[in-house]
């Protein structure tokens, strides 16, 4: 049994965005979105050792991502301060070890997968009895994937992301493509080429296309893709090729690409045929975050 002082084999999953509409932007420059998050099995992996002191560390180190920039210390002091701030004591220091494969720059949701997987585990390490909702406030000032996450279920996502409710997806496997580049999402968002005036819907209508379709993502569009793909043809060109074999699309800001198939025996024939400079993996959607009842 894993001492109550660790937990080990924590898992950050990916997301994907089945479709992302811009509808608009506040006066903030926070941008109107939505979406729906897709939950997959294929992610990070997380593994909590709480410390006889009250640092914060980060045991594995990241290319390109600095300790104290990373948001999975930023988050585990975030709570670790409202801990603080709710019971009058500093809870235990913690060293968190990364198993990182999901790349930076490509819209899976890696970097806020981490930081929800965080707090909802420290949450239980520190016995800091915050609610699922609590969490998700907290996390949010963070990064706008993050609720969605600690929500844990697949959802329809309005506002900066952060408004969330429960539906329904096809049960089904996905084919994802990391085209090679990284992806900046303010590069993205702040193009004057990016459109924002998207007609909003609503979750009946995307439920109700799935009741009378076969094709399992050809809802709506992802209004960021025109831009990452001008910017990146990488990202063009995964898209292409992908094309072939079903409605491909690029996830988030990009730079992964993805399409739905029925089957893993499905998945499986495609990945033999994908081209050697891209990597690429298959992975079945889940309904729920793996973690979803330690709230």
């Amino acid at each position: 049994m894993t001492p109550l002082n660790q937990l080990h084999h924590c898992p950050a999953p990916a997301k994907l965005n089945l479709f992302l509409h811009v509808n608009g932007r506040r006066a903030d420059g926070y941008h109107l979105l939505q979406t729906v998050f897709q939950l997959v099995d294929h992610g990070d992996t997380l593994h909590f050792t709480l410390r006889d002191d009250e640092q914060i560390r980060r045991s594995s180190a990241i290319a390109g991502v600095p300790e104290e920039q990373d948001l999975i210390v930023r988050a585990a002091r975030l709570l670790q301060a409202e801990v603080l701030r709710r019971q009058g004591t500093l809870p235990r220091g913690v060293d968190i070890a990364i198993d990182k494969i999901l790349p930076m720059g490509g819209g899976l949701g890696g970097g806020s997968s981490d930081a929800a997987t965080t707090l909802m585990v420290l949450n239980r390490l520190w016995q800091a009895g915050l609610t699922r909702e609590e969490l998700m406030a907290l996390g949010l000032p963070l990064g706008a994937d993050i609720p969605f996450f600690i929500f844990g279920q697949t959802a329809f996502a309005e506002g900066v992301g952060e408004d969330l409710q429960p539906v329904q997806a096809p049960d089904c496997w996905y084919l994802v493509i990391e085209p090679g580049v990284a992806v900046p999402t303010a590069a993205i968002f702040c193009s004057e080429h990016l459109t924002r005036d998207t007609p909003p819907v609503i979750i009946t209508d995307f439920s109700s296309y799935l009741e009378n379709q076969t094709d399992l993502t050809g809802f709506g569009r992802n209004d960021l893709q025109h831009v990452a793909t001008s910017l990146f043809p990488p990202v063009a060109e995964a898209i292409e090729w992908l094309g072939a074999y079903g409605d491909a699309r690029m996830t988030g800001s990009g730079a992964c690409v993805f399409c739905a198939v029925a089957s893993e025996a499905d998945a499986d024939a495609v990945l033999k045929q994908i081209p050697a400079q891209w990597t690429a993996w298959k992975a079945k959607a889940l309904n729920a975050h793996p973690l979803h009842a330690m709230l």
